[in-house]
């Protein structure tokens, strides 16, 4: 995707520059910025802060205001290479219910990269969760594997969030991803939610420049990716977790709904495809909102009337007549290649 905006759209990333303040008026906006050449301002007619959870851009506009909750849990996510595959038949994706070594171990390559992440016990330092982390694989991984039968290539501790901005416009300036809201990452709808931003604030701005819609279709962008965290990622991110860490997995799918649904899908192929179809709820179609482009009149065609003399037909004769005439080429033009064929045919 980086290559493709880089070659294919005229793109530019520009390293080592942070933002250190921001302003705006009626006609565009801009952001101070620090780069290793000294402090430079950058200007547009619309900035997007797609900046992360720390996002500079959002405190800039709400200062430490970032409404929601931190989960008084901690959170390791490891990228490692394990044979889950070819050893023991696991899927893409998986997750395992436990109230102490809960994990869900998500292949992302071709060549056997696992995202695994899991959760530790609140309050140890750095040095003690990397000390910990062979222990945990051999607890919780199937097959209780040792240091040497994989290869973490990644390990990153972090806590988990579930957080909203007031806003995601202000003015000339929005907010996208995880600078305008925050989820754990059971199910990804973190990075998925991410992505629906990017697409629906994209068709906000594409309306606007080519003129099918006004700036107050990027209120409503802020309003519907708002309803969407409330209402799609927030709750079902939140049971997400709830369930993988669960204190008594063994009566856990009694009191599930949604296990008991994944058992019927099973047996039920219609029902899994609208099951699978669930996920789509989290987007958003902004083109609904473009202006209504009017039809054009009717053509106005030039007829022969019965006297040789010319008129102009209005209207619904005038579609007729242009039909009409459509139809009559059609017909000569068959004609034209039967005769073709016929005198191919003579002797």
């Amino acid at each position: 995707m980086l290559d493709l905006f880089l070659e294919k759209y005229n793109g530019q990333v520009s390293w080592e520059h942070k933002v250190t303040g921001l302003g705006q008026d009626e006609n565009k906006a801009w952001v101070d910025v620090e780069t290793p050449q000294g402090n430079t301002k950058v200007e547009a007619d619309y900035i997007i802060g797609c900046d992360g959870a720390n996002s500079q851009i959002r405190k800039s506009l709400f200062g430490n205001e970032y409404p929601g909750f931190t989960w008084d849990a901690q959170i390791v996510a490891t990228n490692t290479y394990y044979n889950f595959e070819e050893k023991f038949g696991w899927a893409d994706a998986n997750f395992i219910i436990h109230p102490e070594h809960f994990y869900m171990a998500a292949k992302i390559t071709q060549d056997g990269l696992y995202r695994i992440t899991y959760g530790e016990t609140p309050g140890l330092t750095l040095e003690q969760m990397v000390d910990r982390q062979p222990m945990k694989f051999e607890t919780m991984l199937p097959g209780h594997p040792k240091p040497d039968e994989y290869k973490v290539v990644n390990f990153a501790p972090y806590k988990m969030h579930q957080r909203c901005a007031p806003s995601f416009r202000v003015g000339r300036f929005l907010l996208a991803a995880d600078a305008a809201h925050l989820c754990n990452p059971w199910g990804g709808l973190g990075i998925t939610g991410g992505f629906v931003d990017c697409g629906g604030l994209y068709d906000c701005l594409a309306g606007i420049w080519d003129g099918k819609a006004d700036e107050s279709i990027l209120d409503l962008y802020s309003e519907k990716r708002i309803e969407k965290w409330k209402t799609v990622i927030d709750p079902i991110s939140s049971e997400n977790f709830k369930r993988v860490s669960d204190s008594d997995p063994a009566t856990r799918y009694e009191r599930d709904d949604f296990m008991q649904l994944l058992t019927k899908a099973e047996k039920d192929r219609p029902f899994a495809k609208e099951l699978l179809m669930g996920p789509f709820a989290v987007r958003y179609d902004f083109t609904q909102h473009y202006k209504k482009v009017p039809e054009d009149p009717a053509p106005e065609v030039p007829a022969q009337t019965t006297n040789g003399t010319s008129a102009i037909v209005k209207g619904e004769h005038a579609e007729k007549t242009a039909s009409q005439r459509q139809e009559h080429k059609s017909v000569f033009k068959r004609a034209s290649l039967l005769l073709r064929r016929f005198s191919l045919r003579k002797p």
